[in-house]
């Protein structure tokens, strides 16, 4: 009589995930992070958006995580781009910017969470896993002040001028105060000079700055308020 054969034992569902970021650095730890759990695996890495899109179109990852800050497209860029695939992936934002101006921006593009790069390392593995069950994430406090605005009962709330901001012109305003000049930006963003200069007309206009000068100062002060938040 012949003995039943066991069954091999079911291998873990593995979530196939690309990390877009211009850091080495980061990449390698976040693949570090990544290899110890059990159910996950890096497909593919890159490090800006026009790369990042190509090889994520061959790799088909489950999600991509996608810092916002990018040479050339934006991280905001890129997770715009990646909807428009026949199976678009998942994304999480990991970024170093403050998640009260940018979550609700990155979640308008399509993301469907936000991490910023200074909370633990547990809270990447936390938002992924609860990504791709389905669900959104971010912060209870970023949570709870878009719900308040989503129901219209924010408007006690103090809403900062930067939020007038396109996502381009807030990348050109970060740019102007990280110290590079407009010919720089338009060569890193891939816009003609006088489209740089005209984001910089509409950035002034909305924050009611009076010269390039102001919106110099303007931009350093914004930059420094994001290093201490």
């Amino acid at each position: 009589m012949n003995e039943p054969r066991p069954t091999a034992p079911s291998m873990p569902v593995r979530y196939r995930i690309f990390i877009v970021d211009d850091h080495p650095l980061v990449r390698e730890g976040l693949q570090k992070l990544i290899a110890q759990e059990a159910d996950m695996s890096v497909c593919g890495e890159a490090e800006d958006a026009t790369q990042g899109f190509g090889r994520i179109e061959v790799a088909h990852p489950d999600i991509v995580i996608v810092d916002l800050s990018l040479r050339g497209e934006s991280g905001f860029d890129l997770i715009a781009r990646l909807q428009t695939l026949p199976l678009p992936p998942k994304s999480l934002v990991l970024s170093m910017h403050d998640e009260v101006h940018y979550a609700e921006r990155a979640l308008r593009a399509g993301s469907r969470g936000y991490v910023m790069k200074r909370e633990t390392t547990s809270n990447i593995i936390k938002a992924i896993r609860e990504i791709m069950a389905g669900g959104i994430f971010m912060s209870e406090a970023t949570a709870s002040l878009m719900a308040k605005k989503f129901v219209g009962i924010g408007r006690g709330v103090a809403v900062s001028p930067i939020d007038r901001l396109s996502n381009r012109e807030l990348e050109v305003f970060q740019r102007i105060g990280r110290g590079q000049e407009t010919r720089v930006i338009a060569i890193e963003l891939h816009l003609s000079l006088k489209t740089v200069q005209t984001h910089c007309a509409h950035i002034k206009e909305k924050l009611g700055l009076e010269n390039a000068t102001a919106l110099m100062h303007a931009a350093v002060r914004w930059i420094e308020s994001e290093k201490k938040a």
